[in-house]
């Protein structure tokens, strides 16, 4: 027992190591230049994919890939608090719910009509409807094995990224050409924007009111991960056994997503000390950039190109659907 375990761990070490640089260095980078630090570990494992060809940094890397990033996920629990949600009301849920809800259904209707494969769609709609990247990762993790998974996976977290940093510069003046008050401004900008950091910079350049707005509405998209991704749990089980006959059933309720919901309870019913709450969000923030990094890593840049200019436009719509029908839901949000 000990001895495989020993074995396990020389085995994975390698490739761990190899994709924790990368996203360190990704880490340094992104706090230095301002730019989001999961596009430039994506974008270093890329340029180092010739690594992931030496067997012995393939285990590691696919562990991290994997394992790694399902720890990341469980840990965005700390996140959320359920008061947090109930303080902002029912209406402004309700038009996260819907929109959450209609963007998926967008991106596997526009897949369709691009003769793009439902489960990029899929996976491309749950990365622009919720909470970008992390959203991808928690996507892809509980989607049946396939050839094209690394591939369209990597080029989800790329678009859902591009996107948001450009929603966080033109949003706010969206905001400002609508006259938007600071409220419907920072519901706006939480509601629409992908990922968090991008969120965050795009509420607080228009005010603090907005920013913090901004900032808990989008924790409550982040909410919505978890019956999103259980859903998508049921549906794969479903249909993956006649799509994909190589590949195995994804459990009813994988262990990571078990982890996430006990970590929303426990920081719904106690105060964590702000120390070990921090701590623990640096640490997924961590995992999802090694994880990221290691998905790099694995990637090749042509598989990535051969996918053309549909899925770019699919994205593009996506991100302009859920904008466009926030816009449209506001007023009867907020007045």
């Amino acid at each position: 027992m000990v001895s495989s375990i020993k074995e396990r761990t020389a085995s994975i070490f390698p490739g761990f190591i190899i994709s924790l640089t990368v996203g360190l260095a990704a880490s340094f980078l992104g706090e230095h230049y301002g730019a989001p630090a999961m596009l430039f570990a994506l974008l270093l494992g890329m340029a180092l994919h010739f690594l992931h060809e030496d067997p012995k940094c393939q285990p590691g890397i696919a562990f991290t890939g994997t394992t790694v990033l399902r720890i990341g996920v469980a840990l965005l629990g700390l996140r959320i608090a359920l008061s947090d949600v109930i303080a902002l009301g029912w209406q402004p849920f309700a038009l996260m719910a819907a929109g959450v809800a209609l963007t998926i259904l967008f991106g596997l209707v526009i897949a369709r009509l691009f003769r793009l494969k439902h489960r990029f769609g899929a996976l491309t709609g749950g990365a622009v409807a919720i909470c970008g990247a992390s959203a991808a990762l928690a996507i892809s993790a509980i989607m049946p094995k396939s050839d094209s998974q690394e591939r369209d996976t990597v080029f989800a977290v790329v678009g859902v990224t591009a996107l948001s940093t450009l929603a966080m510069i033109i949003y706010p003046m969206i905001g400002g050409i609508l006259d938007l008050s600071e409220t419907q401004a920072g519901i706006f900008i939480g509601a629409t924007i992908h990922d968090v950091a991008q969120v965050v910079g795009a509420g607080y350049s228009i005010s603090v009111e907005a920013g913090d707005l901004a900032t808990l509405t989008k924790l409550m998209r982040v909410a919505l991960l978890l019956p999103v991704v259980l859903i998508f749990v049921m549906v794969f089980r479903a249909t993956c056994g006649a799509e994909m006959a190589t590949g195995k059933k994804p459990p009813l309720l994988p262990g990571f997503l078990v982890a996430f919901v006990l970590l929303v309870i426990l920081n719904s019913l106690i105060s964590i000390p702000s120390e070990i709450k921090s701590g623990l969000t640096t640490v997924s923030r961590t995992c999802l950039i090694t994880a990221i990094a290691a998905i790099g890593l694995k990637s090749n840049l042509k598989s990535i190109a051969t996918l053309g200019w549909r899925p770019i436009l699919l994205m593009v719509a996506e991100t302009v659907w859920l904008a466009v029908l926030v816009l449209l839901c506001l007023p009867y949000v907020v007045n």
